[in-house]
C-alpha cells in the first residue's frame, strides 16, 4: 500500500498466544486482528453502530469494548455520514479509526464523506495530509436477508481514485489483510463476505503474507482460469472440483484486491490457460468483471482461445430472501460459463 508497510510486523501474532496453525472462522480472525492491532497501537480505535456493548450485529467485535473501554470501542448513533466524518477528524488528529458499517446498503449516507473528503484529502493537500481510516463493510448475500443487507457495492468504491478496496476470502487473509489495512496511511475499504463469517479455514499466525494487493493462485490448472474475490472464491473452487471430475483442470485465482487489481498475476494465468471466467456477486453490468475483462483482453489478446466471460448478479435490485438463490451466482452458473468458454 502506498507510503506504508505492506505486511504486518513479525511480532503481530494473535493475542491468544497460539503459534500453531488452526481452523478459525473468518469473523473470529477479524476480531483477533482488531484486538492485536489495538494492543500494539493505542491510536487504533473501533467505532460504529452496536460495535461495543453488543459486539456488532454479527458479533465480530465481541469483547473488545470490555477489554479496551468505551473510549476506544465506540458505540455511535445511527448516522453513517457522522460516523465517517468523525473518523476523518480523528485521523487528522493522529488516530487510526476502524469504522464498521453495519450492512453494505447502509454505507450510502456516508458515500459523500468517503468520496468527497476521505478519498481526496491526500491529493487535495498536495501529499501533506494522510487519512489512515479503515471502513469495514459486511457485504454480499447468502444470509436470507433483503435489500440494503445483501448488496455488493464494491465497484462504486473501486471506481474512486484515492481509495483502496480489498476483500478476503478466508480467515488468514481476513486477519492479515485487516492488520495491513490498519497500518496503511491511505483509506481502505475492507469488504467482508458476511456469508463466510462462520466458515472455518486454516489460519497460521506465522504465515505473514506479502502485499494485500497481490492475487494468489489458490488452485493450479491448465484448461481455464477462474478469477474471483471474497465470497465467490469458494464457489470457484467448488466449480474446479466439479470440472476435474470431467477431466478439465481449472486454475482458480483469488484476486483479494479490487482496487488496485493485480493484473500481472492474472495475465500470467490466462497466458497459460487461454481462457478466463470472472465471477462476482455484484451485478455483471459495469461490475469489476467488466474492467478485468477489458484489461485481460488488451493484455492477452493473442493468447485467448475464447472471449472473457463474466458471471455475476442480475442488473436489478436485490430480491426478497426467498429468491436470492436464483439471483446469486452459484455453482451451476459458473459451470455453464466454463462449458461455454471451453466450447470455443
Amino acid at each position: 500500500m502506498t507510503g506504508t508497510t505492506t505486511s504486518a510486523p513479525a511480532a503481530a501474532v494473535p493475542s491468544s498466544g497460539s503459534t500453531a496453525p488452526r481452523k478459525l472462522p473468518l469473523a473470529k480472525a477479524i476480531n483477533e486482528s482488531l484486538r492485536n492491532a489495538m494492543e500494539n497501537d493505542p491510536k487504533v480505535l473501533v467505532m460504529g453502530e452496536d460495535v461495543g456493548k453488543l459486539g456488532g450485529v454479527f458479533r465480530v467485535t465481541d469483547g473488545l469494548q470490555k477489554d479496551f473501554g468505551e473510549d476506544r470501542v465506540i458505540d455511535t448513533p445511527l448516522a453513517e455520514s457522522g460516523i465517517v466524518g468523525t473518523a476523518i477528524g480523528l485521523a487528522l488528529r493522529g488516530y487510526r479509526p476502524v469504522v464498521e458499517i453495519q450492512f453494505d446498503g447502509f454505507v450510502f449516507p456516508a458515500y459523500d464523506q468517503i468520496v468527497t473528503q476521505l478519498a481526496k484529502t491526500h491529493a487535495r493537500s498536495l501529499g501533506t495530509v494522510r487519512l489512515p481510516v479503515v471502513i469495514r463493510i459486511p457485504y454480499g448475500g447468502g444470509i436470507g436477508a433483503v435489500e440494503h443487507h445483501s448488496e455488493s457495492p464494491e465497484a462504486l468504491f473501486a471506481h474512486v481514485a484515492g481509495l483502496k478496496c480489498v476483500s478476503p476470502s478466508n480467515s488468514a487473509d481476513a486477519y492479515w489483510m485487516l492488520r495491513q489495512a490498519i497500518e496503511c496511511d491511505d483509506p481502505v475499504i475492507f469488504f467482508e463476505p458476511k456469508r463466510r463469517y462462520w466458515e472455518k479455514t486454516a489460519f497460521d499466525p506465522n504465515a505473514i503474507p506479502g502485499s494485500p494487493h497481490t492475487a494468489q493462485v489458490v488452485r493450479e490448472g491448465t484448461a481455464l482460469t477462474l478469477a474471483a474475490y471474497g465470497p465467490m472464491v469458494k464457489v470457484c473452487q467448488e466449480a474446479a472440483d466439479a470440472a476435474a471430475e470431467e477431466g478439465n483442470a481449472l486454475e482458480v485465482v483469488d484476486l483479494r484486491s479490487i482496487s488496485p487489481i493485480d493484473f500481472d498475476t492474472l495475465q500470467r494465468s490466462v497466458e497459460k490457460t487461454g481462457r478466463l471466467v470472472v465471477v462476482h456477486e455484484a451485478p455483471v453490468f459495469l461490475g469489476s468483471g467488466s474492467e478485468i475483462a477489458a484489461r485481460i483482453t488488451e493484455r492477452c489478446f493473442y493468447h485467448l482461445e475464447a472471449p472473457v466471460l463474466r458471471v455475476g448478479g442480475f442488473h436489478s435490485p436485490y430480491p426478497p430472501a426467498r429468491l436470492e438463490d436464483e439471483y446469486l451466482p452459484g455453482l451451476d452458473r459458473v459451470l455453464d460459463a466454463v462449458d461455454r468458454a471451453l466450447a470455443y
